[in-house]
Formats: C-alpha cells, structure tokens, sequence
C-alpha cells in the first residue's frame, strides 16, 4: 500500500474539518450509528423500549436474589442487564435471522454467539454472588468448578 504524500493528507485534514454533524438533533441521531441490535452495547436501555417495564424487572430480579452489599448489587444489576439484553435478543432473532422462506440468513450466527455470551455473562454474574452470599452466611466456599474458556478469538 503506498503512502499518502503530504498534499494528500493536508487535504484529507482539510475535508475532515467540514464534514460532520453540526446540529444538536442530528448529532443525537447519529450517535446510535453504529449500533445495529444493541446486544453487546454499554448502554442498557435503548429509545423505544420502556424504562418501567426494565425497572420493574430489575425489582423482581433484586427481591429474588436479596442483595446485602454494593459488590453484590453490582452483580445483581449485571444480572439484570444481560436479562434485558436476552429479551432484546428475542427480538432481533424475529425480525433479522429470518428470511421469507424460513432459512436462516447471513448474520443469524453471531445473534447466537451473543445469546450465548449474555447467558454465560448471566451464570458467572449468578454464580460469583452465590458465593459471595455463602460466604457471607458463614458456608465454607468451595473453588469454582468450571473455567470459562473463550476458544472463539480470531488471531
């Protein structure tokens, strides 16, 4: 690949200056860009879903699993999160994986690979704060059984 001359990146840098978004609304728009399901995203709650309905999931969630301790409703809200992400799954899978003649489509298998990611993210969250109850009560804590092993990383 050849190198850029120096009149060519004083006018890429030149370009880069004008382009871009310059009013409030639509930088609020293009902010979501990149974001195609939301599935792996930081952000937990998206525009059109209902801020009620996951705050009364989050309720259920800490009454079942009776947090005592910020660590332990750090998990707890982790927990929440990945349920939330889970349903959001379930729509992705209706609407993109698909097609009209019942086949999967192209992209079916990382909405899988997520799923499965997000439930693993569920069980060690799970996992990790029954044994920091236990531990709490006073139980001898066994070492974790099983290693979560990722083979999946391309190189």
């Amino acid at each position: 690949m050849s190198e850029l001359s120096q009149e060519q990146l004083e006018a890429n840098r030149q370009n880069a200056k004008l382009g871009g978004v310059k009013t409030e609304e639509g930088k609020a728009i293009s902010r979501y860009n990149a974001v195609k399901h939301g599935l792996l995203s930081d952000k937990i709650l998206f525009g059109d879903e209902d801020k009620a309905e996951l705050d009364e999931l989050k309720e259920k969630i800490k009454n079942d699993l009776k947090p005592a301790s910020e660590i332990e409703l750090l998990l707890t809200d982790r927990i929440t999160a990945n349920f939330w992400r889970l349903r959001r799954i379930m729509g992705v899978e209706k609407k993109d994986t698909l097609s009209s003649g019942g086949g999967l489509m192209y992209g079916a298998e990382k909405v899988f690979r997520y799923e499965v990611m997000i439930e693993r993210g569920i069980y060690k969250a799970l996992h990790e704060l029954q044994r920091l109850q236990a531990e709490r009560r006073g139980e001898k804590v066994p070492l974790p059984v099983a290693v979560d092993v990722d083979i999946s990383k391309e190189e």
